[in-house]
Formats: C-alpha cells, sequence, structure tokens
C-alpha cells in the first residue's frame, strides 16, 4: 500500500477515542464527520480540527503520537478526520479551502504542495513562531527545505521522506555471497556488476528471480523506478506552464532499456503487478524487491529476514526517488491567532517525537532526530538514511506529485514498453504529448 494508502470515506477521532487507544483508528465514520470543520470561529482555540490521509499502522502512529502530545501540559484538543488517499482527498481540502470551512491543520505529500499553494489555498507558516517552539531551519535536510517553499513562503512542514529504496533477504544474499563484512549488500558501480549480483541472488532463491518489482497496473511505481534511474543518470525534466516538457531523451531511452533489462525474465519476473511482487518477497521467494520504504512494517510482521539499502547508484550518481507527509494549513480568511499558535505547538511537538514515526519506516525530517542515538539502533532504518541526501521529488506543477495524473499517465503509456510490446520512444512520446496538453491548460486550484 503507498504511504498514506486507506479506505474511502472518512473517521474522525477525537480526544476521548485517542485516549481509549490506537484501536479506535478501526471506527470508520460517515462523509458528514468533514462538517466538524466548520465555523473555526465558533469553536475554542484549543480545539484543533486535522485532517490527514495516514490509515493502517501509519495511522495508528499518528493518533499515539498525538495521544502523546494532548497528554501534555496546557495541550489543545486534536480532532482527526481520516479521509481516502489520492485525488479524493486533495479535491475534498481544496473546496473545504476555497469554500471557509478548511481544517484547521492537514497533511499533504509534499509533491502536491506546488499545485495547491499558489492559488491560495494553503497559508503561510510563521517561521519565527516555530522557532519559540524550537523548530528552525537548520533542523531540516537542504533538499527537504527546498521542497517545503514555494514562491519564497515556508507552506509545508515536512514530516518525513519515504523514498524508493531497494530491499534484500539477508538469508538468500548471503547463501548468494553478496554481503560485506559488516552484512550489508556488497557495492556494485555499473549495471554489469549490479545484473551479476541480482543473477547470484536468483541462483539462491526459490522463484530464481534475483529482483522483484510491481508494475503492471501501476503507474506511481512505473514512475518510482523510471525517476530514480533517469535521475541517476543526470537527467531532468522541467514543465512550464504554457510551455512543453523539457527533458533529455537519451537519457530516458538509456533509463528504460536498464529498466527492461531488470525485468527480461531471467534477472527479475516480467509480469509482477504490486501485490505479486510484495507477495513474492515477503514469501522468500526472491532475492531483492523494489519498493517503497512503507513496506517496512509489513515484512517485519511476517518475519521477513531482510535488509534495506538506497537503491544502488549503478547508471551515475546517488538517487532516492521520494516524497514526504507535510503539514499544511489550509487557508482561512480570518484565522484564529491563538489557535493557529497551538498548531504550531502541535506540529512542534510531532517532528520532536518522529522517533516514533520512523518505526514505519519513514525517514524523519527532522534532523536531530537522525542524529540521536536511538534512531541509529533502528535496522534497517539506520542503512537508508543517506537518502535524505539524494532525494528526487516530482518535478513541480499542478498535476504531478503521490497519486496524481502525472503517475497514471506515465503508467498507461508506458506500461506497453515494459511488456516489450512497445518500443521506449514510442511509449515515451506518448506520455510527453498527454503532458504537453495539461502545460497549456490553466491550473484548476
Amino acid at each position: 500500500m503507498p504511504p498514506g494508502g486507506g479506505p474511502s470515506g472518512a473517521r474522525t477521532i477525537g480526544r476521548r477515542s485517542l485516549l481509549q487507544g490506537a484501536g479506535a483508528l478501526g471506527a470508520l465514520g460517515g462523509l458528514g464527520a468533514l462538517s466538524g470543520c466548520g465555523g473555526a470561529n465558533a469553536r475554542a482555540s484549543d480545539d484543533i480540527a486535522f485532517w490527514h490521509l495516514l490509515s493502517g499502522p501509519d495511522g495508528v502512529t499518528m493518533g499515539e503520537m498525538l495521544a502523546g502530545y494532548m497528554d501534555t501540559e496546557g495541550a489543545a484538543d486534536v480532532t482527526q478526520t481520516v479521509l481516502a488517499w489520492g485525488s479524493p482527498y486533495y479535491t475534498k481540502l481544496a473546496m473545504a479551502s476555497s469554500g471557509g470551512r478548511a481544517p484547521d491543520l492537514a497533511v499533504m505529500h509534499a509533491a502536491r504542495v506546488p499545485g495547491y499553494a499558489p492559488g491560495g489555498l494553503l497559508d503561510e507558516w510563521d517561521i519565527d513562531l516555530l522557532g519559540e517552539f524550537g523548530v528552525v531551519q537548520e533542523d531540516f535536510p537542504e533538499l527537504i527545505w527546498d521542497k517545503m517553499v514555494v514562491d519564497g513562503k515556508l507552506t509545508a512542514i515536512a514530516l518525513d521522506s519515504h523514498p524508493f529504496v531497494l530491499y534484500f533477504n539477508t538469508d538468500i544474499a548471503e547463501a548468494a555471497g553478496v554481503l560485506d563484512s559488516d552484512g550489508l549488500l556488497m557495492e556494485t558501480e555499473t549495471p554489469e556488476e549490479f545484473r551479476e549480483l541480482a543473477l547470484e541472488l536468483g541462483a539462491n532463491a526459490p522463484s530464481g528471480y534475483g529482483l522483484s518489482f510491481g508494475y503492471l497496473g501501476d503507474g506511481s511505481n512505473q514512475w518510482r523506478m523510471f525517476s530514480t534511474y533517469y535521475d541517476q543518470l543526470g537527467g531532468t525534466i522541467e514543465l512550464p506552464i504554457g510551455g512543453e516538457m523539457q527533458y533529455q531523451e537519451d537519457l530516458v531511452i538509456e533509463a528504460v532499456e536498464f529498466i527492461l533489462s531488470l525485468i527480461d525474465g531471467e534477472v527479475g519476473n516480467p509480469s509482477h503487478d504490486g501485490g505479486t511482487a510484495i507477495s513474492e518477497f515477503a514469501t522468500g521467494g526472491s532475492g531483492a524487491f523494489y519498493g517503497g520504504v512503507w513496506e517496512t512494517g509489513n515484512y517485519k510482521a511476517q518475519d521477513v529476514p531482510f535488509d534495506i539499502t538506497i537503491v544502488p547508484p549503478v547508471l551515475g550518481r546517488p538517487a532516492a526517488y521520494a516524497d514526504s507527509h507535510a503539514f499544511v494549513l489550509p487557508h482561512q480568511a480570518r484565522p484564529d491567532e491563538e489557535r493557529r499558535r497551538n498548531v504550531h505547538a502541535v506540529v512542534a511537538y510531532l517532528l520532536k517525537h518522529s522517533l516514533t514515526w520512523a518505526g514505519a519506516g519513514h525517514i524523519p525530517a527532522y534532523s536531530p532526530i537522525l542524529e540521536d542515538p536511538a534512531y541509529g539502533d533502528l535496522v534497517p532504518q539506520s542503512h537508508y538514511a543517506d537518502a535524505v541526501d539524494h532525494l528526487v521529488y516530482d518535478p513541480p506543477a499542478w498535476f504531478t506529485g503521490s497519486g496524481s495524473d502525472f503517475h497514471t499517465y506515465f503508467g498507461n503509456d508506458m506500461q506497453n514498453v515494459w511488456a516489450r510490446r512497445t518500443e521506449p520512444i514510442d511509449g515515451w512520446n506518448a506520455f510527453v504529448a498527454r503532458i504537453n496538453s495539461l502545460l497549456q491548460k490553466t491550473p484548476p486550484m
């Protein structure tokens, strides 16, 4: 399941249900729960309405963290409304912000923020006020901070980054002789070295495959893989509104052909969707798995012997395609000053206690957590923490980001390329044509 994935509808969790335990997250409410954010000025300043798209283990963890905050002296009450992941969530959030019924606090994927902020749907965070609560710019990696700022304004506060990484089965890797003296996957520097390592994994795996990668019907996962290797090659993409998509065609083809070499029926299974790839690795069938860090809890729960590394930079520079869960202030025409202060306090507390959040696999965006010896004790989390220095977000546009049309269109036009029914350049050109069409439209926000 992608980060923040969850069922449709909404469920509201208030202070009482939080304090009764994380199991309260299982209770579903109707869409009428959305009305709970209405009339913000009629509520007390210490009554915070919080919308997010975090469900499953992520939702439980967020509930635990909020319960910890509300146990502190002078804390505000925080009522969560949990909504469906993807376009429905972002549509409802936009409607609430434009219709004067916005919650006090919400979570967005950072790559979606550039499509919202220019339309006036998000308010700016107060850097000085955050500083009063002990959170400053220097507490964030540069790549993450840059993603939090839109048009010179601090529009989002990242809680984490969740990169696309390479999992590997430690038992199979040991049998294949591809672990170094620290028990980590041996470094590979060229495509040929990586292919040889993958073949060794496959020779010792029950399925015969060294790599599992689910792409069928999953445009987002296809894009994550492509973006990682395209960026390794030094590729860039620009999406100027009113113009045409800018990219390096030769690097596009090189990245696509390398991915095809990994799902060739010898190194990896050529016909996996997301579920079958996850299952193959979870049952010990394959030696390695390409996926997001959010699968960490799933594999731990199934007692899979595994570790994780950043995707080996065999095509050039290190790169880790990623997005971030980020806190935003949905626009309010007349925000209550004391309530806004309480919202800043809530977010500062969550950042400072995000070691708990790291348990789900996400890399905390708040650097002091990464420097905490307790984080260094987390395995496999600490083994891919260097990804924060190599994060690759979607190119900014109103139609990019997690769960966006950008990913959907990429999957629609490139799936036949991965299935070897279409030439790489033909699939890519079809995708570019769709994106160029979007670039001619007025951003809807």
